[in-house]
């Protein structure tokens, strides 16, 4: 399948923060209906067994086609805490969606993390094949890839001053690209170079050259169309047309960490903040559902 390619890319963003994609396709597997489904998959990689999370809409009956929406939790997070505190499964059930939320490895369901090429710990010291992993729980529910949005999140970087840099494959074909970055993130700086709550020699590139990346891949022209929104916290940077009506668009969101931006903590700032309440998995979503996903085949 060459969609294998795509997953390898976001795969970096996945294990870093947190990552969502669009895709669509008729639920199957061991559920009964509208509910959370924790999973267990006849499924191993370097010898653990995977698992997943699932979460069913209300008013789902099983037979109509509907959009999954893969929410990839950061690591030493679980499947468990990204759905506590993304807000998709809320969305899902008011916009009619699928969530599905993968597990990386870990020991006995914490410290779980995922193999994102330099980065991190036992799943990337041990080559463990999350992307198999993501494949396998993704045909459960969906056959093709519509739009991805990693959030808080690098392309490549170097684990060590001694070691080789890595970064993303070349996608093997377009694919409408939303990111979400704080400026003020010090685990993933938003200008690259080292991290510094991560300790060490570990760098990053910077969210700049991400940006590049994806637009000089998704085949974009023209300069960058820039406008500020929410009083000046938040500036969109969308880079259009691209091809095969692909796009990249970039939030970033001034005065913010390496945290998600939802309201699991945004609710928690003074009503007069202008991030008050601001809801990242609504605008992944508002983005999400623009694209049809019969433009981006699997095979």
């Amino acid at each position: 399948m060459n969609y294998i390619f795509q997953f390898r890319w976001l795969l970096v963003a996945v294990a870093i923060f947190g990552l969502a994609a669009c895709a669509s396709r008729p639920l199957t597997g061991p559920v009964t209906g509208p509910a959370t489904y924790d999973l267990d998959m006849d499924y191993t990689t370097g010898g653990f067994q995977r698992s997943y999370r699932v979460h069913i809409p209300r008013g789902y009956n099983g037979e109509q086609s509907l959009p999954l929406v893969v929410v990839i939790h950061g690591a030493f997070d679980t499947a468990v805490g990204m759905e506590r505190f993304a807000g998709f499964s809320r969305l899902a059930d008011q916009e009619n969606f699928i969530v599905l939320y993968p597990n990386g490895i870990g020991i006995l369901g914490y410290l779980q993390h995922w193999n994102a090429g330099h980065c991190c710990g036992k799943a990337a010291a041990d080559n463990i094949d999350d992307v198999g992993y993501l494949e396998a729980a993704i045909e459960n529910v969906a056959r093709r890839l519509a739009a991805a949005a990693p959030l808080a999140a690098s392309i490549g970087g170097r684990p060590a001053n001694d070691a080789p840099e890595w970064r993303i494959p070349d996608p093997v074909k377009p694919l409408p690209l939303f990111m979400m970055h704080g400026r003020s993130d010090d685990d993933i700086p938003f200008d690259g170079g080292h991290s510094k709550h991560r300790g060490g020699e570990r760098t990053y590139w910077s969210v700049d050259e991400s940006v590049r990346f994806w637009a000089k891949h998704n085949g974009c022209t023209g300069s960058p169309a820039e406008t500020s929104h929410i009083r000046g916290a938040v500036s969109i940077r969308t880079r259009e047309p691209c091809r095969d009506q692909s796009i990249v668009t970039l939030y970033t969101i001034e005065k913010w960490g390496h945290v998600w931006p939802g309201p699991y903590f945004t609710a928690d700032l003074p009503v007069d903040d202008p991030l008050y309440n601001f809801d990242a998995a609504e605008i992944i979503w508002n983005f999400f559902k623009q694209f049809n996903n019969t433009h981006y085949p699997s095979e």
